[in-house]
């Protein structure tokens, strides 16, 4: 079983990097190494204004604005809706401030009718601020970052894209804050493929709220990210670290996700949503009802959140099964998942707390408050931290958690009543 479900799991995976193109029907910049970061341009500085009535500011457009600015200027747009894709890319561009409506990102919005690829795309450029915008029915992503060292993305909401709500691939260091992602038709918040460093630059995710996408955080050999303050809830799946050989340096390593809330990943969008579902890549393997789920990597801590409601697992770590190559990088090493708060003290129970296939070397599971049901059921297979061994490898816990992927997570859902929340419904079958 696990045989012939590994194959047809890497088979699908193998095609992972190539959907976004195929999707948006757009060539992709290939990925640069990033280098150091750009110097600081040294002025003097200019502020352009953008609006809808020209006589009112400099520009009707965003990108005739960015066209005209030299490094380190700011351009101000005015409420209004903005037809556009929007691309900052180059040297001469780095450390450009674009600012929007922070307080109320959607009085500015960017509107991709379903036409346009990305609504801000920044390749090459280091250092940009974008603050304060909405992007809506594109393509492919709402806020895309690749190629850079450093970026600040804020205040802003991702809506309805045809792949990701706001992205970074291919960079080292940067901001995602203050933002919302939802009904995306695979992550509302993703960073992928960083780079190897021996003097890491980290990245901070903080305040975000990620709903009714099929993954709330993806994270393809994700490296150096904090994630902190934000709610992931009313996904297919939470937050998923993962190593994958579509992209570049597998597997996701010393990441930190923390002091979070991540809860009722129930959506079942196979059945029901406001997207296409995606028929490749990882998104049809989403073992929906799952909070946290690492899939491979090293290093990687858990800690402090609180993880309630998800009807198949609340975390859950496995091999990484979906690496047919780089072996090495395949098994968990050193992750680290205690000091969560599971279940919110019995009233709002996960169908299983923990569930984790033994593979790897000093993988440590708490001590965590609420647990009440484990996979293996044997808790001597999930020592507590700190832990410096051989883990103990389970082939039927590892067969398992294999099953569980795609819609037939859903026959596996042990389900408990929710405690209501406020300004916020369970979504596990969409309806308009």
């Amino acid at each position: 079983m696990e045989s012939n479900l590994r194959t047809s799991l890497v088979a699908v995976a193998a095609a992972l990097f190539l959907f976004p193109a195929v999707a948006g029907a757009q060539t992709y910049p290939e990925p640069a190494e990033p280098g150091k970061i750009a110097p600081k341009p040294k002025g003097p500085f200019t502020t352009h204004t953008v609006c809808k009535k020209k006589k009112r500011c400099d520009f009707r457009t965003i990108q005739k604005a960015v066209n005209a600015a030299k490094a380190g200027d700011k351009i101000s747009v005015r409420p209004g809706t903005y037809r556009e894709a929007v691309t900052i890319s180059g040297r001469k561009k780095r450390y450009l401030r674009i600012v929007g409506n922070p307080r109320k990102p959607a009085r500015v919005l960017l509107d991709g009718r379903n036409k346009k690829q990305n609504g801000f795309f920044v390749n090459g450029a280091d250092q940009v601020t974008i603050n304060g915008f909405t992007a809506r029915d594109y393509k492919a992503n709402g806020f895309f970052v690749v190629n850079v060292v450093g970026y600040k993305l804020t205040n802003l909401t991702a809506d309805h894209t045809g792949v990701y709500g706001v992205y970074a691939f291919n960079s080292k260091g940067g901001e995602m804050s203050r933002s919302k992602a939802r009904y995306h038709s695979d992550a509302g918040f993703y960073i992928g493929q960083t780079p190897q460093q021996s003097n890491p630059i980290r990245s901070v995710v903080k305040n975000v709220e990620s709903w009714g996408n099929p993954i709330g955080f993806s994270a393809t050999n994700m490296r150096y990210v904090t994630i902190t303050r934000s709610k992931f809830f009313n996904n297919g799946i939470g937050v998923v670290p993962n190593a994958l050989e579509s992209e570049k340096f597998p597997p996701a390593e010393q990441n930190v996700i923390t002091d979070n809330d991540i809860f009722w990943n129930n959506f079942d969008f196979h059945k029901g949503a406001p997207f296409k579902p995606k028929k490749t890549g990882v998104v049809p393997l989403v073992p929906i009802g799952t909070g946290v789920l690492l899939l491979g990597g090293r290093g990687n801590l858990i800690e402090g959140n609180r993880i309630f409601g998800n009807y198949l697992v609340g975390a859950a770590a496995v091999e990484g099964i979906l690496l047919d190559k780089t072996l090495e990088a395949r098994a968990l090493v050193a992750n680290k998942v205690s000091g969560n708060a599971f279940g919110e003290g019995g009233a709002d129970r996960n169908g299983r707390d923990l569930a984790y296939d033994g593979n790897g070397t000093g993988n440590c599971w708490g001590p965590n408050t609420g647990v009440q049901t484990t996979l293996p059921a044997d808790a001597s297979l999930l020592p507590a931290c700190p832990f410096d061994g051989a883990n103990t490898f389970s082939k039927p816990s590892q067969d398992e958690l294999l099953g569980y992927a795609g819609p037939a997570s859903v026959n596996a859902w042990i389900k408990y009543p929710h405690k209501a929340r406020s300004g916020v419904k369970p979504l596990e079958v969409y309806t308009p």
